[in-house]
């Protein structure tokens, strides 16, 4: 942000002034986004952070995602609303190898970013210029190589989806020019600012029906709600429902990245006021939506479900959380229908009584609450869920079928 103009030089100067009075000099570029005191005294993004910056081309926002584990439930939220995601991964020894061995949270990002259905993803080897590192290509490879397999395994092509650069954060090298040949030999491809420039525009349904889960929600002389557009447009006075509510709304006023807008189209990320209902009267994971084709609520769904990392078996009556688009669940099993087998996709006869990790499996589950969802095959934004208990992802899978 700071290279392409959008944080001034004064701003800098003041964060630099900060954060050296709480010595925490190396820290005043994080500050642009990590706003509030707590993200600044401990030094972690708590909260998804929220900024835009311009290209000639295009225009970007960035969301800003947590990366300690304690607030990966925020993360998922801000990974919700993104269609390309960018991996920052420490190239110095010992941070590299912390984040990626069993346990680590590099794993779990990776994963879930995939699940949020980015389909595009940019893993920055950062730290390049670090004592311990010193532009070393041996270094660089080393953490390539171990990262690939894991990607893979998730899903991502390796010609497509991927792309590996080496930068560094701090001194800006390797973000918006190209590394000079003096420091960094091997390396002779496009900078970061420039790539993600150049990659081909996402196409999205204008003419669908108009969808926006709710992300989050403020009072300010009005209802003002925030959230990625779905699908569909949205136009000044227009009458909107809030599912699962059903409450009839009209548009007052729209943002799109703070600036006030008549109309918003598919993959804006926007901030909606609306007439006829109150604040305390939503809640994250509404979803906002066209009167004549509302989107689907139900309790009971069947989901087809990868388990990831369980120690234990899952059988029926077992209970987790889902995060499914910008909404926390808790969820039942209420049934396991059949397992599908990995490489053939063939549906087993027997109903299984227990599946345990690795296995692919269609069971039948019940919400606590009633959820808005779509079936993946209809509207993948609002079909994908992650399962998570004790603290962590233990499953991925998608919705089927909608029972009820």
């Amino acid at each position: 942000m700071a290279l392409t103009g959008m944080v001034d030089k004064r701003t800098l100067d003041k964060y630099e002034k900060e954060a050296k009075e709480r010595s925490r000099e190396s820290w005043y570029l994080s500050w642009a986004l990590d706003t509030n005191q707590e993200e600044r005294e401990k030094g972690k993004t708590v909260e998804v952070g929220r900024a835009y910056f311009e290209t000639e081309r295009k225009h970007f926002t960035i969301l800003d995602a947590p990366g300690h584990k304690s607030f990966v439930p925020n993360m998922i939220g801000g990974t919700a609303q993104a269609d390309l995601a960018v991996l920052v991964i420490s190239a110095r020894k010992g941070e590299f190898e912390t984040g990626f061995d069993r346990g680590g949270q590099t794993r779990e990002h990776a994963m879930l970013a995939k699940t949020a259905g980015v389909k595009h993803m940019l893993v920055l080897i950062n730290k390049m210029d670090d004592s311990t590192v010193l532009w070393s290509k041996a270094r660089y490879e080393e953490c390539r190589d171990k990262i690939l397999p894991y990607l893979k395994k998730l899903g991502f092509n390796v010609a497509k989806d991927l792309t590996f650069m080496p930068v560094s954060g701090q001194t800006g090298l390797g973000l918006k020019d190209q590394v000079e040949e003096s420091i960094c030999p091997w390396y002779r491809g496009p900078a970061f600012i420039p790539f993600i420039d150049n990659l081909p525009l996402l196409n999205r349904s204008s003419d669908g029906p108009f969808i926006m889960p709710v992300v989050e929600k403020y009072k300010d002389m009005g209802t003002v709600l925030m959230g990625k557009v779905e699908s569909g447009e949205a136009r000044k006075t227009q009458t909107l429902v809030l599912m699962p509510n059903r409450t009839t709304v009209i548009v007052d006023q729209l943002w799109s990245d703070d600036e006030e807008v008549t109309s918003v189209g598919p993959g804006e990320n926007i901030k909606v006021k609306l007439k006829g209902v109150e604040e305390e009267d939503v809640s994250p994971g509404f979803i906002l939506c066209d009167p004549i084709n509302p989107v689907k609520t139900c309790r009971i769904f069947d989901g087809q479900v990868v388990i990831l990392e369980h120690k234990s078996i899952i059988c029926a009556g077992y209970s987790a959380v889902m995060h499914i688009h910008c909404v926390a669940e808790v969820v039942e099993v209420k049934a396991l229908i059949c397992l599908v087998d990995r490489k053939t996709g063939l549906k087993s006869n027997m109903r299984p009584r227990f599946v345990k990790q690795d296995q692919v499996v269609i069971m039948r589950l019940e919400c606590s609450g009633v959820v808005c969802l779509e079936e993946f095959k209809l509207f993948p934004q609002m079909g994908r869920f992650t399962l998570r208990d004790e603290g962590k992802t233990i499953a991925i899978g998608k919705v089927l079928k909608i029972i009820e």
